[in-house]
């Protein structure tokens, strides 16, 4: 069995450095890529974060969520220390919660370029609301643009449990 080579891990500075340090203002160059080895697969790579906060823009309360990340990489792959990181930074960042997952979206497509990717954040409610906002990507030209539009449609058709509210 191979492992990576040492020039495949190059860029990766977060990973095993003792030293981190956090952010809590969003961050986006914090965020790291490695090599995908396996570009002629499809295939999913899945991020649960359980433990989201950002800050509500008009009255500074927190706000708590659990963010599902899901994405079909092509050549790159994020690095999920820095994603931590990244996803840390938001701590004291003000917007509302579409805002943050679109954010997150956008963010990980101008860094990975992938075939597809999905940003689901199922936040806590406030005030006797949640708000699960969900948004998608399929890269153009591909038969991944078809998968987004129609994950879209029918993202919510069997909802599952949700036990964080």
């Amino acid at each position: 069995m191979s492992g990576r080579k040492e020039q495949e891990l190059e860029g990766i500075t977060l990973l095993g450095n003792q030293g981190t340090s956090y952010n809590y203002n969003y961050n986006p160059s914090v965020l790291e890529t490695f090599e995908n080895k396996h570009k002629e697969n499809d295939y999913f790579v899945k991020f649960n974060c359980p433990e989201f906060t950002s800050l509500c823009p008009k009255t500074g309360q927190p706000d708590f969520a659990s963010v599902y990340i899901s994405y079909v990489p092509e050549r790159l792959m994020v690095e999920s220390k820095s994603l931590k990181l990244y996803l840390f930074s938001f701590r004291n960042h003000g917007d509302f919660h579409e805002d943050c997952m679109n954010i997150i979206m956008k963010d990980l497509i101008s860094l990975l370029d992938p075939k597809y990717i999905e940003v689901w954040g199922k936040f806590t409610p406030r005030g006797g609301i949640s708000i699960d906002p969900y948004c998608n990507y399929g890269k153009e030209g591909t038969k991944w643009k078809d998968v987004a539009e129609k994950r879209l449609f029918y993202h919510d058709m069997n909802p599952e449990n949700i036990n964080n509210r």
